[in-house]
């Protein structure tokens, strides 16, 4: 995976963790790495040039790194409403994940981050990234990670016409 030409945003509160990220993926050969320790700076870098992927800390001072995702998906001044986010959390219980898939991310990473994992969700989100979906509630990668065998045609859910119930 070459990633020279990718520039990245860590927005983590703790320097220690940012500090962590940037050794990984620059070790994956990322050039380009700019850190936030809050959604504002963040919102800043953002505005004042082209990032490629961002890793967000699940909970920061302030606005979390939930309210952040929403702002880039859903916001008026979001530079780039189809950045891919990873978010990165020692808060692995399944209400945070959905919490965080239903705010838009891309991929989820739990601390602590091991280097394989990063390649692994940088690589999903640059090779493998879902298409998107936009209905009145939720913009962001397709919920499903794969084609369900048990839903035929266009319908998605048990009970429509073509399903098969199993």
């Amino acid at each position: 995976m070459a990633l020279e030409g990718v520039s990245a945003l860590i927005l983590d509160d703790n320097a220690h963790m940012r500090g962590l990220l940037r050794v990984i993926l620059a070790g994956f050969g990322v050039r380009r790495i700019d850190e936030a320790a809050d959604c504002e700076e963040a919102m800043a870098i953002m505005a004042g040039g082209e990032i490629d992927i961002a890793f967000v800390d699940f909970k920061l001072g302030g606005i979390d790194g939930l309210d952040f995702c929403r702002r880039i998906r859903f916001g008026p001044d979001s530079p780039n409403v189809y950045l891919p986010l990873i978010m990165v959390t020692a808060y692995s219980e399944r209400s945070r994940v959905i919490d965080a898939i239903n705010a838009g991310v891309d991929e989820f990473l739990v601390k602590p981050v091991r280097a394989v994992d990063v390649a692994n969700r940088v690589n999903g989100v640059i090779e493998r990234r879902r298409p998107f979906v936009k209905s009145g509630t939720y913009f962001g990668p397709d919920r499903r990670r794969r084609d369900d065998p048990r839903h035929k045609g266009p319908w998605r859910r048990f009970g429509d016409a073509g399903t098969v119930d199993i």
